[in-house]
């Protein structure tokens, strides 16, 4: 009898290794090698082949077929933002989530409304009973007819039969980390299974013009479980943000091949499932303070929609000998950059003070044109004097104490005129371009120290 062959797989990244290893030698991740059984090489590697049995051709470049595929658009217009407009048939899409956060609940969402609209749809569940599916459809409002079918399964050939005869438009694969491939000897959930599963997935798509989502499970570090593979060969990975103190979700694009990956969408999660919020800008603003000091709104872009999110500021004298910087949403790199240069560019002293900031609501700011309503909020908790409510601020801050120009700021200035607000603070070389905007007061700040001297008069 042949000796058992096995091999180390870095859950990480997927990196093989023949022996254990503490540390991954190519993602420097420490306690990730888990072990698997080597599998024989088969002669016969499995080549394209759709369920009708058509193999895949060499095809001349000037004979290809460019004629584009309209997108599908579901009745959720957050979740067609996000994915770039609509849903691509023949595309692969990831989903990843902490547990409870409402992915399951999304899809099934998602699948009722593309089963109203006339599609099949194929719910493929490895964690839950028909029957467990049913009664979460039957509180969500999901109603679904002879087009909407449930299979509970995790054997990947059953599933593979069951597609070929249903001939679906749309699979959910709810999770991938609970389906198994017999031909693989591997636990489920292992490297080796997750990996060959989504190949298949993956071959099935492609070959068959069928658009299959997969929820993915997350590490404690908040990455897909199972290696970074997986990310790169399907076409979109979304991931799913929020807490359980909070009932709104935000929903992130990391990766797609159809559209932008900046465009976020917020959900609010209710006891009829999950709502989408038209304006979040109304969401992080409604209980803002008017006459609070250290607080400050900025206008920004995620992907191409623009949101009004407050930007709050806590300055305090230091207890200790080392003063500290403490960020929420906000990159603490920035924070530390944007006291520096207030310290030296604006004459404030903060070397002795501690900094606590926070982007209200929980949303993540990352962009620079969020740099003038950090420095604002912290200037104005330093000098205990409020803003005015009715003020935005838009503006990357240099080096040198200049206010820089950003992207879109037509953009910006129109959303927070919409939204009430009666001035807004932008660098002075954008001006030019908003000569036509109607209804708002300009301001055109060349510096930082030009921009603090207005807002906190």
């Amino acid at each position: 009898m042949a000796k058992t062959k096995t091999q180390f797989v870095c859950s990480n990244c997927g990196f093989v290794s023949q022996r254990y290893m503490g540390r991954c030698a190519n993602c420097g991740a420490w306690g990730t090698f888990v072990e698997e059984v080597m599998q024989p090489e088969k002669v016969d590697r499995k080549s394209r082949v759709n369920l009708a049995g058509q193999v895949a051709k060499v095809e001349r470049l000037d004979e290809v077929n460019i004629e584009e595929t309209p997108r599908i658009r579901t009745e959720n217009d957050e979740f067609n933002r996000v994915l770039g407009g609509g849903i691509v048939p023949g595309s692969m899409v990831l989903i990843g989530g902490d547990p409870g956060i409402g992915k399951s609940t999304l899809l099934l969402q998602i699948s009722g409304q593309l089963a109203n609209a006339g599609s099949k749809i194929l719910y493929v569940a490895g964690e839950e009973s028909a029957s467990q599916i049913k009664l979460r459809a039957e509180r969500l409002g999901v109603r679904g007819d002879s087009d909407f079918l449930l299979f509970p399964e995790t054997d990947m050939k059953q599933i593979r039969q069951a597609i070929d005869e249903a001939k679906p438009d749309f699979v959910v694969i709810d999770s991938i980390q609970t389906m198994q491939e017999p031909d693989v000897s591997s636990s489920v959930g292992s490297v080796s299974q997750i990996r060959e599963t989504t190949a298949e997935l993956l071959q099935i798509a492609k070959t068959n013009n069928i658009t299959i989502f997969i929820v993915g499970h997350v590490t404690k570090e908040g990455a897909i479980a199972g290696p970074k593979i997986l990310e790169h060969m399907v076409d979109t990975v979304l991931y799913f943000e929020g807490d359980n103190q909070r009932s709104f979700r935000l929903l992130r694009a990391v990766k797609n091949r159809f559209g932008s990956t900046n465009e976020l969408g917020v959900f609010d999660m209710q006891h009829g499932g999950l709502m989408e919020v038209a304006n979040p800008s109304d969401l992080f603003l409604e209980e803002r303070l008017a006459d609070a000091s250290g607080s400050a709104v900025v206008v920004a872009m995620e992907g191409t929609r623009p949101i009004l999110v407050e930007v709050q500021a806590l300055v305090t004298p230091t207890v200790f000998g080392n003063a500290q910087r403490t960020a929420a949403g906000i990159d603490r790199n920035r924070i530390s950059l944007l006291m520096a240069v207030l310290e030296k560019r604006a004459n404030l002293l903060l070397q002795n003070q501690d900094a606590y900031v926070r982007a209200a609501g929980g949303v993540k700011l990352d962009e620079p044109a969020i740099d003038l309503a950090v420095a604002v909020a912290i200037a104005s908790s330093y000098k205990d004097e409020p803003t005015r409510a009715t003020d935005a601020f838009i503006g990357e801050i240099g080096l040198t104490g200049e206010i820089r120009r950003v992207p879109n700021v037509v953009e910006r200035v129109n959303e927070a005129k919409k939204l009430g607000f009666k001035r807004v603070f932008v660098p002075q070389h954008v001006t030019e371009q908003l000569t036509a905007v109607q209804g708002i007061q300009i301001v055109g700040a060349k510096t930082l120290a030009e921009a603090l001297k207005i807002a906190l008069d």
